[in-house]
């Protein structure tokens, strides 16, 4: 059992930055793989970032090279560094822990707006 909590949405100009945090409580943050997606109205909801308990990273190829991801399991937090935002970045994004043994057990945050545009 995980609760995550996403904050750090915003309006932000194209070009711009912004960082989301998401806060997680219960069981023990550095064993789950945690995640960052994101959906807009009438699509699937897409992986945007993952970060392992041990580091390993992963990107959707439309954000590699202007989104990080990170995590600091001291504050069972996880971060996404969004760099040269895109209008086509809007979306609700959501916070994801996934047990890396039990994949069925998932757990998501509430998602947090964010708006690219001038």
């Amino acid at each position: 059992q995980v609760q995550c909590v996403e904050s750090g949405g915003g309006l932000v100009q194209p070009g711009g930055s912004l960082r989301l945090s998401c806060a997680t409580s219960g069981d023990s943050f550095t064993i789950w793989t945690m995640g960052w997606y994101r959906q807009t109205p009438g699509k699937q909801r897409e992986l945007v970032a993952s970060i392992k308990t041990g580091g390993s990273t992963t990107y959707a190829d439309s954000v590699k090279g202007r989104f990080t991801i990170s995590r600091d399991n001291a504050k069972n937090t996880v971060y996404l560094q969004m760099n040269s935002l895109k209008p086509e970045d809007t979306a609700v994004y959501y916070c994801n822990a996934k047990h890396p043994l039990f994949p069925s057990s998932t757990y998501w945050g509430q998602g947090t707006q964010v708006t690219i545009s001038s």
